[in-house]
């Protein structure tokens, strides 16, 4: 007969190795441009984002650069979900400093993964002259 205090270690083993061996981190990239936007902006402004997605723990991490907006972000968020062309409400709004880079993370639910994992999110960038987003930019699966 096994002793208590071996049961209880190995079965912590065996969830860890489970929890651990299911784990993944999927990279998602976008382009940022007035262009995306849905109608398009006039705006010269770029941007870059990189997000990085726990598949265990859904949590999502992000830094998102940009330059030349025609004023101070006055908000960004991911929305979704939409396919290029197409606008779709808010989904995760991205809180704190808006100064570039825009850095932070937050846990998804089960359908906003499915939506960003199908390339139906996009991050936009708000301002005061274009306070429908100046710049957007589709989170697509990083190869």
């Amino acid at each position: 007969m096994h002793h208590p205090r071996f049961i209880i270690i190995a079965a912590f083993a065996v969830l860890m190795v489970s929890a651990t061996g299911h784990a993944a981190t999927r990279v998602f990239k976008a382009t940022l441009n007035g262009s995306s936007e849905v109608p398009p902006t006039t705006s010269t402004a770029t941007g870059t984002a990189t997000a990085s997605l726990d598949t265990a723990t859904r949590r999502l991490s992000w830094e998102v650069t940009y330059s030349g907006l025609t004023g101070p972000a006055k908000a960004a968020h991911i929305h979704g979900p939409a396919a290029p062309g197409r606008n779709a409400p808010v989904a995760v709004p991205l809180t704190g400093s808006l100064a570039s880079p825009i850095k932070g993370s937050a846990v998804l639910t089960a359908a906003q993964v499915a939506s960003l994992e199908a390339g139906d999110d996009y991050i936009n960038i708000h301002t005061a002259k274009n306070p429908g987003g100046e710049i957007r930019g589709q989170l697509m699966p990083a190869p």
